[in-house]
């Protein structure tokens, strides 16, 4: 089977989008991708067209600004680089957009529709538990602050895969001709600072999402994949 087949299939695994299938599905995948990267290198093989890529999910500095790091961390970490780019001028309303190697593209923009998936399902879950108590601009906020805690929480995690296997480092690095397409774009301007939790909402969904986004770990799931197979 093909090792994107195979990421297709670990991305269905979950029938609804759940951070511990998120995890799980985020760090897997890159170990896939990784290994296929190990083989390749040994083969000598290469694939070096580059393709730069806008797609549908967008953000704005009031809703979903946390997609923005969120892109930027999945690109890094899937050889790819992130972009955001506007339909037109007049318009405050941000595509995110990655630029990659032909077979690295695919895969990147899957899992970070797959993230987006899974923080908008959590989010929903907050709005929900928020609703009597807090006003809809301050559920707003929560939900934002989970979005980024999550995309911290993820950073982690590939950190700490980083240090686990360290080659991984070396076979999933951005590519040079991806470095050299981001640079005719020029380097993106700081979109939003990362906003500081201000209130007891806004610091929990915080700290939730960065436990969703770094507690996993893929070798407990993996046990218990094979004990249900």
């Amino acid at each position: 089977m093909d090792y994107k087949d195979k990421i297709r299939k670990l991305l269905a695994l979950a029938k609804s989008p759940e951070p511990e299938e998120a995890k799980f599905a985020l760090l897997k995948a890159r170990k896939l991708m990784a290994e296929h990267k190990l083989s390749e290198r040994d083969l000598e093989e290469r694939n070096t067209t580059v393709i730069k890529r806008a797609i549908r999910e967008t953000f704005s500095k009031k809703a979903n600004s946390w997609m923005d790091p969120l892109s930027i961390v999945i690109g890094e970490n899937y050889c790819c680089s992130a972009f955001r780019c506007k339909i037109s001028a007049k318009t405050t309303v941000w595509h995110v957009g990655f630029i990659g190697l032909e077979g690295d593209i695919e895969i990147c923009v899957k899992i970070f529709r797959y993230a987006v998936r899974c923080i908008k399902s959590e989010q929903k879950k907050l709005r929900k538990q928020h609703r009597d108590y807090y006003t809809p601009q301050e559920i707003a906020k929560i939900c934002d602050s989970y979005g980024y805690g999550f995309a911290r929480g993820v950073y982690e995690a590939f950190t700490r895969q980083n240090e686990e296997n360290q080659e991984y480092g070396l076979v999933l690095k951005v590519p040079k001709e991806v470095k050299d397409e981001l640079e005719k774009i020029g380097p993106p301007k700081e979109f939003k600072k990362t906003p500081q939790p201000k209130t007891v909402g806004e610091l929990d969904a915080a700290w939730r999402g960065i436990e969703d986004g770094r507690k996993f770990d893929p070798s407990n799931k993996l046990e218990e994949k094979k004990q249900e197979a």
